[in-house]
């Protein structure tokens, strides 16, 4: 018979084994930053037969040749446009010319434009929402009015009241022959089921998951679609950072009242928004039912008068470079007097907190608001140790004490932008101010909370 000590010394050398092949893994085959390769080196050592398991879900990454799987011919009109805007706005022409406010940020465009294909709209008309209410009752008051086609996405979509309302409107619109298409995200609207859109399916709609779940369980848990987009008729368009759910009406007691940014925008960008979710919609079904650009419906207005440059910046683990931290660095590094930031998960890696400490030293103002409750943990910790860190150089901090602040807004200019910086102004008055002497005064398990959510940052 085996002795118990060596089935324990067999399974010792397989666990180690294991561990030894995702550390290679990890190492060698894996396009990972450094911080992340240690952090899941350190996951994989600590804890390991748990770690093998955490890292199937949270750990893997996808690959980023060609993920949405565009034909050439697609893929060359748009490098096409792209190519033919880098033209113009190296040479100051058009746009870059005439505009002030282009012409000022030309290079920070550019960066956009050649990173990530970010077209530069230009006529644009864009309506800044920052209350869940506000938000829902505009967006039913523009799904009612539809009348030809609703292409809409969530990563949330609860099962309860609002989600259920949503469901329901757009099923009256299919009745009415409007053509919907609903994406979802598999483990954001996890509570969802096919028989939910029965109604709304038998009356033609069409209805997707994006990365669903197989046999019951999800291996992709860490690479999901968290866009919230609505184009409706091709001239309205909606993206920010409210799902669906009522929870986001501030009817959540844990949370309370929902703080975030919507934008609602008609114009030249509605067709850039267009085009991410065609992207994600084809992504979503079989190759043999993917719909050709012609089957959508564009934007067809022109607002001539309207003059609000927008673009469309996207990113995510099928990125070859993080496009919008490169952005956002570049924002920092070009602001001259203030920078306004509010963000629930204020996790930056060494360039970013680099670029706000450069920022500070050189006498631009930081005013950076964060939530005073987690929603995660870990992040949640992470982000009041990394804020807390500013401090020390002159930023001004606030926890947000009205509810849950979930808004991600970094403001350095203004027209459309005045809106965000009012509402910055606004929400001081339920914020508090952390200090360098209230941050020291936290406990040892938080300081202990603190300490591991930090060295878990770059996989959080």
């Amino acid at each position: 018979m085996v002795s118990m000590e060596i089935i324990i010394s067999v399974l010792g050398i397989v666990l180690l084994l294991l561990n030894v092949t995702f550390a290679v893994t990890i190492i060698f085959f894996e396009r990972r930053d450094i911080g992340s390769t240690w952090a899941w080196l350190l996951v994989l050592f600590f804890i390991p037969l748990l770690g093998f398991f955490i890292y199937i879900f949270f750990g893997r990454l996808i690959k980023s040749n060609n993920f949405y799987q565009v034909d050439e011919e697609r893929r060359h009109e748009y490098a096409k446009h792209v190519d033919d805007q880098l033209t113009e706005l190296d040479a100051h022409d058009g746009l870059f010319a005439h505009d002030p406010l282009l012409s000022k940020y030309r290079r920070l465009a550019r960066l956009n434009l050649s990173s990530t294909n970010a077209l530069v709209t230009y006529h644009n008309a864009i309506q800044v929402i920052h209350d869940g209410e506000q938000k829902f009752e505009a967006l039913f008051h523009d799904i009612e009015m539809a009348t030809q086609e609703i292409n809409i996405q969530y990563y949330i979509i609860q099962n309860d009241s609002l989600g259920q309302a949503l469901i329901e409107a757009l099923t009256r619109r299919a009745k009415e022959g409007v053509k919907v298409r609903l994406l979802y995200d598999a483990v954001g609207s996890r509570g969802l089921r096919r028989s939910h859109f029965k109604q709304l399916l038998a009356h033609g709609g069409e209805v997707k998951s994006f990365f669903p779940s197989r046999f019951g369980i999800n291996f992709r848990v860490n690479n999901r679609n968290h866009r919230k987009l609505c184009i409706i008729d091709g001239d309205i368009g909606y993206i920010g950072g409210f799902n669906v759910g009522n929870e986001y009406l501030g009817t959540n007691r844990q949370f309370g009242y929902w703080r975030d940014v919507h934008l609602r925008m008609r114009g030249e960008a509605v067709r850039e928004l267009l085009e991410r979710f065609i992207l994600d919609w084809n992504r979503a079904v079989p190759t043999k039912h993917r719909s050709e650009k012609e089957d959508f419906l564009w934007p067809t207005v022109l607002l001539e008068t309207a003059h609000s440059p927008v673009q469309i910046v996207t990113s995510g683990p099928n990125s070859s470079t993080e496009h919008l931290k490169n952005m956002l660095v570049k924002m920092i590094n070009e602001a001259k007097e203030t920078i306004y930031i509010q963000t629930p998960y204020f996790i930056p890696d060494a360039s970013f907190l680099d670029a706000c400490r450069n920022a500070l030293m050189s006498g631009t103002k930081i005013r950076l608001m964060i939530p005073n409750k987690p929603d995660h943990m870990f992040v949640y910790w992470a982000t009041y140790t990394n804020a807390a860190e500013l401090v020390r150089y002159g930023a001004e901090i606030y926890t947000y004490e009205g509810g849950f602040l979930h808004a991600k807004t970094l403001v350095y200019d203004e027209v459309v932008a005045q809106s965000v910086i009012d509402a910055f102004d606004r929400d001081l008055a339920c914020a508090d101010k952390l200090t360098i002497e209230r941050y020291e005064t936290r406990t040892k398990w938080i300081r202990f909370k603190e300490s591991v959510s930090r060295l878990l940052s770059p996989i959080l």
